[in-house]
């Protein structure tokens, strides 16, 4: 039997990075349309789990295919933070997680070509040191956060904030490979 072809449910090139690590690379990329509003009262970890979920059931797939899908969630306590859209949400972030400790889920689905859907949930801390007006308006203004859970990104200049993590920095990133990699697996996704 065929290994199954994978397709990339994100047309994020951090999570298409993540997966060349694996040795992986997408036979080919959908760009999942859904509402990832999150739902009056909904959890954090119930919120990744379903974004991630509805991203793969959105993805229309052929025979031998099979979807991958991720989402990223930052949360302050049980608030969860926006993707930033513009500086003025990232500096609002940043004002919310400096100096305190944040959890970073993320979620992974994986659907086959019969529907059937599988995940797995990376949870991560992350505790940012204190951070003063002047730096968090420099750092907004750089866009690096735009477009962000949570108003930035640890993989860049906002991973000098990070005064200690716990769990999975490439989880962090956008797509936590050790579950990542386990999925793949069992659906028969050969590694590199």
């Amino acid at each position: 039997m065929a290994a199954p072809l994978l397709v990339l449910a994100s047309t994020s090139p951090r999570r298409r990075d993540l997966l060349a690590q694996l040795g992986v690379t997408p036979h080919r990329i959908a760009a999942p349309d859904i509402d990832e509003t999150p739902r009056k009262g909904e959890a954090p970890r119930a919120y990744a789990l379903r974004m991630a979920s509805e991203k793969a059931e959105a993805v229309p797939l052929a025979t031998g295919e099979i979807a991958l899908a991720g989402d990223t969630v930052v949360a302050a306590g049980r608030r969860i933070l926006p993707r930033a859209a513009d500086t003025a949400e990232v500096a609002h972030c940043l004002k919310l997680l400096a100096g305190r400790r944040h959890r970073v889920l993320s979620a992974i689905a994986l659907k086959d070509d019969t529907g059937h859907i599988r995940t797995r949930l990376s949870e991560s801390i992350v505790a940012f040191a204190p951070l003063d007006a002047a730096t968090i308006t420099t750092y907004a203004t750089t866009g690096d956060g735009i477009g962000k859970a949570g108003g930035y990104a640890i993989q860049g200049p906002a991973g000098a904030f990070v005064r200690w993590m716990s769990g999975s920095y490439s989880g962090i990133v956008g797509l936590p490979l050790f579950e990542t990699r386990a999925l793949l697996l069992s659906a028969g996704v050969e590694l590199g």
